[in-house]
């Protein structure tokens, strides 16, 4: 007797809870959670992957101190400008205006990391002699950036290419037509500069037409100590 007295207690609450289940997810509600929690328990939400921390320029480490953080990145075919970020500010790229057909340098002071000059060089339809004016009287310790935006080299003669391997530079020697070259070398450069990658243009491999793909290097330089007087 009290064992049927008991199943008719269990089942008027089964009955009970099922017919508020049911008016909850007619309401509205969540019945169908609720149900799932009390069959399966309750499982905990998954915690998101905490996102990647970008630092200056977009590097996935800090640089050191007394080191500038930046990113180089050549122009894609004739179309896409080339850009130089220096320490999380863009100083060259197309939506700054600042491009052109060649060889784009930017002059940077090795001490305090100023820039000093910006400047574009069209080495298919210009005159060598104006790059030459602009990168033979550097300073001692002045930092060169160099991207390259759709050919870079028909017009570097022999000197150029000499002044470009004292800044630290081992492909100048043999850029050609519609390479892609990023570079950053120095005045007073002891050994070959760590920064520099090249991209052949070959009608076999490249990315586009007529033109490799664009290169993109990035890294932390750093500063020199001021030159005693």
């Amino acid at each position: 007797m009290r064992f049927a007295v008991t199943l008719r207690a269990i089942a008027l609450v089964l009955i009970l809870g099922f017919t508020w289940l049911l008016a909850n997810s007619m309401l509205g509600g969540d019945g169908n959670s609720l149900i799932r929690s009390l069959f399966i328990g309750a499982q905990e939400e998954p915690t998101p992957e905490p996102r990647p921390h970008k630092y200056k320029c977009g590097l996935s480490a800090p640089c050191p101190p007394k080191h500038l953080a930046f990113r180089l990145t050549s122009g894609a075919a004739n179309v896409i400008g080339p850009k130089i970020c220096l320490e999380d500010k863009i100083i060259l790229s197309s939506a700054k205006n600042n491009v052109g057909r060649g060889l784009n340098i930017a002059l940077v002071n090795g001490v305090t990391g100023d820039v000093l000059e910006i400047r574009a060089f069209d080495m298919w339809a210009g005159e060598v002699s104006e790059l030459l004016k602009f990168i033979r009287p550097l300073h001692e310790g002045t930092l060169v950036f160099v991207a390259s935006f759709d050919d870079p080299a028909t017009k570097l003669n022999d000197e150029a290419r000499r002044l470009f391997e004292e800044l630290g530079s081992t492909a100048a020697k043999e850029l050609s037509f519609r390479d892609s070259w990023v570079f950053v070398g120095a005045k007073g450069i002891e050994n070959k500069s760590p920064f520099e990658q090249r991209m052949k243009n070959s009608k076999t491999n490249n990315k586009y037409e007529g033109w490799p793909e664009s290169l993109e290097m990035d890294g932390c330089i750093p500063l020199r100590a001021p030159l005693e007087t």
